[in-house]
């Protein structure tokens, strides 16, 4: 994809810090509405039929992922945390602030990093970041792997699970945080939590969403 000359003047320019809903606790410079930034996107780009801006925005599954983690702060505590997907590092942020070791923010989108380290910065915690694909290769060493958000897409979910079925399969715990998207798989998953979190109808098809957060378990 594209270089991007500025990427944190240009998230500077077009978002603001906002309280999470769902995650007060927490601010991220987001957004106000989707059409304006998708198109600035673009255009930053130059390119045509981009995805979303999925960093200037608190989606659903993520928002219950951080929920969960704030309030289950054992799930990270001391422990070296990956946020697969991360967008605007929302749930390595959560993660955090639960008392994790370490969280690395990992995602491919161009504007990904420089928006996990203003957020970072923002909340008063230190978030490594990569733009590496980790599905090119076997899940790393890590502990535990929080997805929020990740099964939206058909080829990308089957990608996503049979890499997050590898890592839980080694004894990773698998977190994911999502309000049972299209290509969500239900098989192999135990629900965690329900929540239901406040999103806007640009970005869902409904102003509050209820979302799960579940655990995948290994083979055996």
């Amino acid at each position: 994809m594209t270089r991007i000359a500025d990427p944190a003047a240009f998230i500077a320019a077009n978002t603001r810090p906002q309280p999470v809903p769902h995650a007060p606790e927490i601010s991220l410079w987001l957004a106000d509405e989707v059409t304006p930034i998708w198109r600035l996107t673009e255009e930053e780009l130059g390119e045509l039929g981009l995805p979303p801006p999925f960093w200037a925005f608190a989606w659903a599954g993520g928002q219950g992922l951080a929920r969960w983690l704030l309030d289950n702060p054992a799930e990270v505590a001391d422990k070296r945390v990956l946020d697969f997907a991360a967008g605007s590092g929302l749930v390595g942020i959560a993660a955090m602030k639960a008392g994790a070791a370490s969280a690395l923010c990992a995602d491919i989108d161009p504007f990904c990093g420089a928006a996990v380290a203003r957020n970072a910065l923002a909340n008063g915690v230190i978030i490594d970041f990569t733009a590496a694909d980790l599905l090119d290769a076997p899940p790393p060493d890590i502990e535990v792997i929080c997805a929020g958000d990740v099964f939206y897409e058909q080829p990308m979910s089957g990608r996503v699970l049979h890499w997050l079925r590898l890592a839980a399969d080694r004894g990773t715990r698998i977190l994911v945080g999502d309000p049972l998207r299209t290509y969500f798989p239900r098989e192999g998953f135990d629900l965690l939590a329900e929540y239901a979190v406040p999103t806007t109808r640009e970005l869902e098809d409904s102003a509050v969403k209820h979302t799960r957060v579940w655990t995948l378990s290994g083979a055996g």
